[in-house]
């Protein structure tokens, strides 16, 4: 036999062999590929493509503040708020008829119903106080202050002027008892103590107010006290507008909790034989508005009358801020305009 056979013979052998292979490989693969079918129908060994591909969780929907605070149409630079802040000795009041500026929203929502002249500047007086107590909730409700502790009073918080409980160095209450204070009398003192008591100083606590004031959007406020009270001559006041004050509103109607301290309109402070009562100066408190559960007045001189309500109006909050009245006669005729043309834009849709 030739080489040239046997080699041809050793090519045949060689090539069926391979084909031979080919066969038992591929019977293999198909029961290997059998068991791996059967395989990744068992969870536990292939991940679900739920695992490979994970759908993101859509975002939270936007806080009512937050949705105030997206209207907003002018900021003001902070050395032109400051500037703008200190009083014009030259000038009574900024006080017009019938006020700077309004507005009105659907705190559970945002959506804002009227506006007048939101954006103007204006002075919040007492209306401060509702920054502070925002703060205050926010610290009962992560634990780090009890409605139940006990509050020292500093000499500081006892000088306090203006609208107050009379608190005394030798006294000392409960932080509800204060809160009370702070919201229905009004007391400067009260806020004076609390703010002590939750920030050591009333500064840091004003540090503390413009910070959340920011992260809350309110883009045209600054603070310089914990309580409102008008600054003495050449020094800056507190200043905001109406659209600002009602971004706070609106956070503060979402801590269903501090609207104890807004909702009541009389209060026995101190007992008897030294018996202090405090009484609300919110005219809708005064006249027992079914559904109203807050929020809080301001007034000085220079400021004017303000106030910041709100209503519970076909199961929706309303809130209606007005800033810079020139008395509360005024004042209240149109607090009660804007009350009614709110309640009727509430009930409309979008």
């Amino acid at each position: 036999m030739s080489l040239s056979t046997m080699t041809a013979k050793t090519f045949h052998r060689l090539f069926l062999l391979s084909i031979a292979g080919i066969v038992l490989a591929a019977g293999c693969g198909r029961r290997d590929g059998d068991k791996a079918s059967a395989d990744a129908d068992s969870p536990a060994e292939t991940p679900a493509t739920a695992d490979l591909f994970p759908t993101a969780a859509p975002p939270p929907p936007p806080r009512p503040s937050q949705v105030v605070a997206a209207t907003v149409t002018g900021v003001y630079a902070p050395a032109d708020l400051t500037a703008w802040s200190v009083k014009n000795t030259a000038v009574t009041t900024i006080a017009k008829t019938p006020c700077i500026g309004a507005i009105a929203i659907d705190a559970d929502s945002g959506r804002v119903l009227l506006e007048e002249n939101a954006d103007a500047l204006a002075l919040p007086a007492s209306m401060t106080k509702m920054m502070l107590l925002l703060l205050l909730q926010e610290r009962i409700e992560a634990g780090s202050i009890a409605t139940n502790a006990i509050l020292p009073v500093s000499v500081r918080a006892a000088k306090t002027g203006g609208s107050q409980v009379y608190l005394d160095p030798r006294e000392s209450f409960p932080v509800e008892d204060l809160l009370y204070a702070l919201m229905i009398q009004s007391a400067n003192d009260a806020a004076v103590a609390l703010a002590e008591f939750a920030a050591g100083s009333c500064e840091a606590m004003v540090v503390e107010m413009n910070r959340r004031a920011a992260e809350l959007g309110m883009r045209n406020t600054h603070f310089v006290s914990v309580h409102g009270l008008p600054a003495n001559a050449g020094e800056p006041n507190d200043v905001t507008t109406p659209r600002d004050m009602a971004i706070l509103s609106a956070e503060l109607c979402a801590h269903p909790d501090a609207l104890r301290y807004t909702s009541e309109a009389y209060r026995v402070f101190r007992p008897a034989p030294k018996l202090f009562e405090m009484r609300t100066h919110n005219p809708l408190l005064q006249r027992k508005t079914p559904g109203c559960d807050g929020l809080k007045t301001g007034y000085t001189k220079y400021a004017g009358y303000s106030v910041a309500v709100s209503v519970v109006r076909n199961g929706r909050h309303l809130v209606v801020v007005q800033m810079g009245s020139p008395d509360k006669t005024t004042r209240d005729r149109k607090l009660d305009e804007l009350l009614a043309r709110a309640t009727a834009a509430l009930a409309t849709p979008n």
